[in-house]
């Protein structure tokens, strides 16, 4: 014969994991923003010294490469598409 002993009582807590407010997009978030303008200052800076240096083709991929990082911020942000629709 088994004789079992009282069960014993088990809490269970369930954590929800930290999500950002509802409508803000991870996106949106300007330290993201900030941190590719400041990447495309410094590689702004490279390109200068490379071309004082002579490094022409350096210069032309920093250069390339702070365009870039100046375009992927521009598209940060909250933005409107078609809210107005056109009569017809």
């Amino acid at each position: 014969m088994i004789v079992a002993s009282p069960p014993t009582p088990v809490t269970l807590t369930l954590e929800t994991p930290a999500r950002p407010r509802f409508g803000v997009s991870p996106l949106s978030d300007p330290a993201v923003r900030q941190r590719l303008l400041l990447q495309a200052e410094a590689l702004n800076e490279q390109a200068r010294v490379a071309a004082r240096e002579g490094d022409i083709d350096g210069s032309a991929r920093a250069i390339l490469q702070a365009l870039d990082c100046e375009r992927r911020a521009g598209g940060l942000g909250l933005q409107v598409l078609q809210l107005i629709k056109p009569r017809a």
